[in-house]
């Protein structure tokens, strides 16, 4: 990027006005009042400085990738404030802008163009409450507005006619016809010399035109850096960096930019966030953001490169995704119905990146309805939770997604004609290393150290309680109640200090945590463990449901016996780790 030698406003209207000039999808619409033109105009005959410009030479081998559009030349609030998708056939290249939209539509406006505005005692219906304005400059005195030197306003030719001893309304475009100075002084002596006006009127409107010709036509007052990388990433990234206007956009947002200029059937910008609504309300509920949706069109597509850049969403890349659009939102439907049925939401899903091998998998097995729930499907649906547990446990996708997600793609893209979930195959790919799916003994004894309250708790928890259908509402519950882990409560209980301390260290970890649904848990409230436990659980049953709950058989379960209880249970909670996910 290197700076240009600068240009005059004349030459850039006229670059505009031939649409040498254009707007990338990119930027966001005009959005200046009519206060901000004057002040943009009286900055300009103060010789105040109204900052660089950021041009990009599009070659033409960009041209066709993405969509451009014309500046807004004539504004109205009503009809028309859209800017109009550009023409390219013939063009070898054209400067887009990537800084400095508002004040050059501004410029534009003020010279050639016009603003229509709402009267503000008309309705908004009232086709006769937008009179259309021009940019007109007063050449008898200065302005009485304390923040502006020259008396610049937006007027209808009406107005513009009602001229008195104070007043000489100049339509400020007329300059653009005065080609030398000499013009301008022949205008002057027409049409304020030889009027009724004083010495000092006169004088004033000399300096005012002759300066206001100077602006436009001699000054080179447009100074600009020209980019001209037909790497387009770093162009997006340039643009975030010197995007000042309002709000700063993010990546996303700026490729959903170039995603709704694209699409010639589709709204892109409403579709995505519809769906992106629509899955986040599924289940108990999601974080799914429109980034994974722009993420998983590049895997689901099959496109080779899946980085998240701009390169990667060019016009031909987004006309494909609009033509899988329904596949790829039904693919991505039934994945998150799938994962809420194991019983996950946003606050256990450590990445959303865990979506896309099941929405490619089903994709490839052709979208079958009542996956998540069809007898017929059951087999590989546990096959699917496993590998989704243990990715999530070994945080596969924490770091460098794509490293795990072309990989897997391939692999179940080579396997998509037995329609089944290649787990096995998988597990071997990534086995040695650090996206590696096998649990060590290390791996399995760190998960003791989950707690309470923590997302990850509730994914070993649907590990423990297999049988439990985690769409119900279960509560992780302490065997051991937490309002009894006081030092007052334990010494009552007849706890030593060391046996206090260790309890109230310890009380919170997986080793006292259980799986209850929500009416038992509620009731159960803050009772003693082992009272609970032979009030509730009839004497026939007890001995199964420490099974199921992997709890000590043939032990006083008594609060002096919670540390011995507690490393018990963890054996047991240990071997059935290893045996689901080992």
């Amino acid at each position: 990027m290197s700076f240009q030698t600068p240009l005059t406003i004349n030459e850039v209207i006229a670059k505009i006005h031939t649409k040498k000039y254009l707007l990338p999808s990119i930027q966001r619409e005009f959005v200046w009042d009519t206060n901000q033109i004057i002040m943009l105009f009286d900055s300009l005959m103060r010789d105040y400085p109204i900052n660089a410009f950021l041009f990009w030479e599009v070659g033409k081998e960009n041209l066709n990738e993405f969509m451009f559009y014309e500046f807004l030349r004539d504004y109205h609030q009503m009809k028309n404030y859209h800017n109009e998708k550009a023409d390219l056939k013939g063009n070898e290249s054209i400067i887009a802008v990537l800084d400095g939209q508002q004040r050059l539509t501004s410029l534009y406006i003020g010279l050639k163009g016009s603003y229509a505005y709402k009267l503000s005692y008309k309705r908004w219906d009232n086709p006769n409450a937008y009179p259309v304005r021009k940019l007109y400059l007063n050449l008898l005195q200065r302005s009485e507005d304390s923040e502006c030197e020259y008396e610049f306003n937006f007027l209808t030719p009406e107005e513009a006619n009602q001229n008195d001893n104070t007043h000489y309304w100049f339509m400020v475009g007329n300059i653009l016809d005065m080609k030398s100075l000499s013009d301008v002084m022949k205008y002057w002596s027409k049409n304020i010399v030889y009027g009724n006006h004083s010495s000092e009127q006169c004088d004033f409107a000399n300096e005012t035109l002759s300066k206001l010709y100077e602006v436009i036509h001699v000054s080179p007052t447009i100074c600009y850096y020209l980019e001209d990388s037909a790497e387009l990433d770093k162009v997006l990234n340039i643009f975030i960096r010197v995007n000042s206007g309002g709000t700063t956009l993010s990546y996303s947002d700026l490729l959903l930019s170039f995603a709704t200029a694209q699409w010639d059937k589709l709204d892109a910008r409403k579709v995505i966030y519809d769906f992106v609504d629509e899955i986040n309300e599924m289940g108990d509920g999601f974080n799914i953001t429109k980034d994974f949706v722009l993420k998983s069109c590049l895997v689901l597509c099959d496109f080779d490169d899946i980085s998240f850049k701009v390169d990667n969403f060019n016009r031909t890349n987004m006309l494909k995704i609009q033509d899988e659009w329904e596949n790829i939102t039904k693919a991505i439907r039934s994945a998150v119905a799938l994962v809420a049925s194991f019983g996950f939401n946003r606050e256990n899903i450590t990445s959303n990146n865990l979506f896309i091998p099941i929405a490619y998998y089903l994709k490839q097995i052709g979208l079958p309805d009542n996956f998540d729930s069809s007898s017929s499907t059951l087999t590989e649906r546990i096959k699917i939770k496993k590998w989704f547990i243990c990715s999530l446990l070994k945080r596969v996708f924490s770091f460098m997604p794509d490293g795990a997600l072309k990989p897997i793609r391939e692999i179940i893209r080579s396997h998509s004609m037995d329609r089944h979930f290649p787990l096995n195959e998988i597990k071997e790919r990534f086995k040695g290393t650090n996206r590696s799916l096998i649990f060590t003994d290390d791996d399995i004894s760190n998960l003791l150290w989950a707690k309470y309250g923590q997302g990850i708790t509730v994914v070993i928890m649907s590990v423990l309680y297999p049988w439990a259908d985690m769409k119900n509402h279960f509560h992780i519950d302490h065997m051991y109640p937490k309002s009894k882990f006081t030092h007052k409560q334990l010494k009552k209980h007849g706890l030593t200090d060391e046996e206090i301390e260790f309890a109230l260290k310890n009380y919170n970890y997986l080793g006292n945590l259980q799986l209850l649904e929500a009416i038992p848990n509620i009731e159960k409230s803050n009772c003693d463990f082992d009272t609970w436990l032979h009030s509730t659980i009839p004497m026939e049953s007890l001995q199964d449901y420490k099974l199921k709950h992997l709890i000590p058989t043939d032990m006083d379960l008594t609060y002096t016996n919670f540390q011995k209880f507690l490393s018990e249970r963890e054996d047991l909670i240990v071997d059935k780790l290893k045996q689901e996910l080992m």
